[in-house]
């Protein structure tokens, strides 16, 4: 017998926030950019899905800012911070291995840096569905953040 709650989880999981195809990012993982709403220089540490686009984390100075990429100015210059590069790359489709009961299937859908470690952004919980099923809930705590070792790559 199917599990349909499992199958429309699974679905969800799956499903892009962005639709079928990824857009692209206005600056690379440790870019040096411009950010043109405070005037200063930083490298972008971070980049993860949000409702508006990709919302990018700069390191300027002691300062972390959180963007739009509107508001950014690439350089082309790398920032040499870390000899490891991600393992996992944007939109790509992996299993989490602390799934619970659910679907283990899951989308990176966001990639910081952080203390010279590598973070995944992935939705760790699915949406609740009301009653008569006209309306669906999300939590703005669905986002996890996770590391390589929380994650498997999908073998297809």
């Amino acid at each position: 017998m199917i599990n349909l709650v499992q199958t429309l989880e699974t679905c969800w999981y799956v499903s892009p926030p962005w639709g079928k195809e990824i857009p692209p990012l206005e600056v690379s993982l440790l870019e040096k950019v411009y950010v043109t709403t405070t005037k200063s220089f930083g490298y972008c540490c971070g980049v993860e899905w949000s409702a508006k686009g990709w919302s990018y984390e700069i390191v300027s100075g002691k300062d972390n800012l959180t963007v739009l990429g509107r508001e950014l100015i690439g350089t082309g210059k790398l920032q040499l911070v870390t000899k490891e590069k991600p393992v996992f790359e944007l939109g790509e489709l992996v299993e989490f291995r602390f799934h619970g009961d659910g679907s283990p299937a899951r989308i990176v859908q966001g990639i910081q840096l952080i203390n010279d470690f590598w973070f995944y952004s992935i939705e760790w919980m699915s949406p609740a569905i009301s009653e008569r099923g006209d309306e669906v809930f999300t939590s703005r705590d669905s986002i996890a953040r996770v590391t390589d070792y929380d994650l498997e790559r999908v073998r297809l």
